[in-house]
């Protein structure tokens, strides 16, 4: 069974309180057809188990030589490696930066986006390893089609057939250090990343039906803004999970993965990826 390949993205826009906001939806449908195919074919994985480290070719897209330009330092990339390896520590999960290369490309940098032919030839040209390693690119998002990107990730269940695609790209100034507000301390990254591991967004079909396929992410009809605690849009057990990192809140607000998405990004990773 061939998959759809599915790209989900982040926006901003520029004002001092902003929201992220879906960039590329995933229907029901789409996520009844992928459920199927995992339910089929899921490869059980061992409480505690301990796996190898993820490696991470992280590929610096620019249009010149200033960090403006999108040319960031190694220390950033080197701190968002450590905010990952934060971020995922009680999954189990961990991350090993194997190289960073340099590519200075105005096109690529400024209108790479999902699914369209600068982001595919950028990955084609870039992309390196397996179908275990992680592809970062860091972008600008600067076209007006692009504009206000913060990320967007491949899932697991696509590798198969748009192998080249897969990957995660995210805007140069959300990494730790960044100057995009309230998206600075690099948890834009560990968020898509959990869309690369297999997991949805918690507010994923609103208040019924499956969700996110997570049995203890409390339903959400809509994705939060802000840091809204106590939030509770669904009349289902439990207030909002506006700290988790597939929600939308703040970076500074987003703390934590459950135990039920822990099994299934490492049931996702060991089934699609091999991991």
């Amino acid at each position: 069974m061939q998959l759809r390949n599915i790209t989900i993205g982040l926006l901003f826009a520029a004002s001092t309180v902003v929201a992220r906001n879906c960039g590329t939806v995933i229907s029901d449908a789409q996520v009844k057809i992928q459920e199927a195919h995992f339910k089929a074919n899921a490869v059980a994985v061992k409480a505690n188990a301990v796996y190898p480290p993820i490696e991470v070719y992280f590929h610096v897209v620019s249009s010149g030589t200033s960090l403006s330009a999108g040319n960031v330092p190694d220390s950033q990339i080197k701190a968002q490696i450590d905010v990952l390896n934060e971020d995922y520590a009680s999954t189990g999960r961990s991350f090993v930066l194997k190289n960073i290369t340099r590519t200075t490309n105005s096109n690529w940098f400024n209108n790479a986006g999902p699914s369209n032919s600068y982001q595919t030839a950028m990955k084609n040209a870039l992309r390196q390893g397996t179908k275990a390693t992680l592809n970062v690119y860091s972008v600008g998002f600067k076209s007006s089609s692009t504009s206000g990107l913060l990320g967007y990730a491949t899932f697991p269940s696509s590798f198969s057939s748009s192998n080249k695609d897969d990957g995660v790209v995210l805007l140069y100034s959300s990494l730790p250090g960044g100057t995009t507000t309230n998206y600075n301390l690099g948890q834009t990254l560990t968020h898509e990343v959990g869309h690369w591991v297999g997991l949805y967004h918690t507010f994923q079909g609103g208040c019924s039906g499956t969700g996110d396929s997570v049995s203890d992410t409390p339903a959400e009809a809509s994705a939060a803004s802000g840091c809204p605690i106590g939030r509770d849009t669904c009349s289902s057990a439990g207030v909002d999970p506006i700290h988790n990192y597939m929600d939308y809140s703040y970076d500074s607000c987003m703390t934590e993965f459950t135990p039920g998405q822990t099994t299934r990004m490492n049931s996702q990773l060991a089934t699609y990826r091999g991991i």
